[in-house]
């Protein structure tokens, strides 16, 4: 090699180094993620060919059996999952036509009962966007509505991941009006408030409004609930008892938002301040911040002078969600009213939700599978075949997080039914 060869040679080196390094540079970005800005905001997505929701070998009627072996393997399963991040969801739902068609939803069948009884739901959701779509693809279908209210302090992802769906699927929307939901705060009533009245705006006719939180999860086909709210035959369902002397305190003091050293950050906290008492000769009753109500009384609600000073005697109450539902059921002339009179309807009569309580567990409910968080049972899946055949339309809590085995039974034995049900009827 001549002396002229290696100096060239030499002069090349540095640039063929340089372009090397800089296309696997571009290759590794292009494996692992892009970036994306969201309200002024960076993170990065994963960046996948064929976006699909995390799957487990698992043989779920086996576990719905409750087989020992199964079970085992669920448990395992469970001890070693991988936890799916708002991004992933941001990646699943970036694609219109590619999420549609890995996630099903144009393959969702219908009848023409369930057609001519159009639902609508109110979904107030704040993390776990994953989790949000799986509760969505479950209850999913083409001639119902969804609104969904995310929280203003939500993450950019998850944000991201609610208004591609909403931009997927034409009968989804997101919330015309958000709020920055404080728990135990007249917010979240309002969150809910928000979607009614954007869900009677919008163009279609349902009868009932389900409203959902992100660890709800359907236990009925939407055939079977349809079913099921034809039978209440305009009635509402939801819990109304009369309020224990602790929860009357909510309401009989003036409660402040303050700033509090552990998870909420902030809660009403009671003050020395007593309240007057309710507008309108309303007497107080207790219940959830989840309903299954009708066109005639959500409409009731939103233009009612009662529901209206309700609303705004309760602002500085506390969980005032609790309550509001669960009294304005009680005022006499509302459609579907419960006579105040009438019995208390609690969580065990009221088929909206089903919640195991630890307290409660070994006498009402079998041991929670899971684990608990504030006293409520996070479900494992050992407790498949009792969700199902307990009697409630819904069930909280759920998490991904904790056992995503579960969540994917669930989806089968759901989906098993609506099949069973198309050849039934067939």
């Amino acid at each position: 090699m001549t002396v002229r060869w290696r100096q060239a040679v030499h002069r090349l080196r540095p640039r063929c180094f340089l372009f090397t390094g800089s296309l696997l540079l571009l290759c590794l970005l292009r494996l692992l993620c892009v970036r994306v800005s969201v309200r002024g905001g960076l993170y990065l997505q994963p960046s996948v060919s064929s976006p699909r929701a995390q799957r487990y070998d698992i043989n779920c009627t086996a576990v719905y059996e409750l087989e020992p072996v199964e079970i085992g393997r669920s448990l395992q399963l469970r001890r070693t999952l991988t936890v799916e991040e708002d991004s992933s969801a941001v990646s699943l739902t970036s694609d219109c036509q590619m999420f549609l068609r890995s996630r099903g939803y144009h393959e969702v069948s219908v009848r023409d009962t369930e057609r001519s009884f159009p639902l609508a739901y109110s979904l107030v959701v704040h993390k776990n966007a994953p989790m949000v779509e799986r509760i969505l693809r479950a209850i999913y279908a083409p001639h119902n509505v969804y609104c969904i209210h995310y929280d203003q302090k939500s993450s950019p992802a998850f944000i991201r991941a609610m208004q591609n769906i909403a931009h997927c699927l034409p009968n989804v929307f997101i919330s015309s009006q958000l709020e920055s939901v404080v728990y135990a705060h007249i917010s979240r009533l309002r969150a809910d408030l928000h979607c009614l009245s954007d869900l009677l705006q919008a163009h279609s006719a349902w009868r009932y409004v389900i409203n959902l939180c992100g660890q709800d999860f359907p236990l009925r086909t939407n055939y079977e609930l349809v079913q099921e709210l034809r039978a209440l035959n305009g009635s509402n369902m939801l819990e109304s008892s009369r309020p224990s002397l602790l929860k009357r305190q909510r309401f009989t003091f003036q409660h402040q938002l303050k700033t509090v050293p552990y998870e909420y950050r902030s809660i009403p906290v009671k003050t020395r301040a007593t309240k007057a008492p309710p507008p309108h000769g309303v007497q107080v009753f207790m219940g959830s911040a989840y309903f299954v109500l009708t066109r005639a009384f959500v409409q009731f609600v939103q233009s009612s002078p009662v529901a209206r000073d309700v609303l705004a005697w309760s602002e500085d109450t506390y969980s005032p969600d609790e309550h509001f539902w669960a009294t304005m059921v009680r005022v006499p002339g509302a459609p579907g009213h419960i006579p105040r009179s009438a019995p208390d309807v609690s969580d065990l009569i009221s088929k909206t939700r089903l919640v195991k309580w630890n307290y409660l567990e070994g006498s009402l409910y079998p041991a929670c599978t899971g684990v608990h968080m504030r006293s409520v049972c996070i479900y494992g899946a050992a407790e498949l075949r009792w969700l199902l055949n307990y009697g409630h339309w819904f069930a909280n809590k759920f998490d991904l997080k904790v056992d995503p085995v579960l969540i994917q039974c669930l989806e089968e034995k759901l989906l098993e039914r609506r099949r069973s049900l198309s050849v039934r009827t067939a």
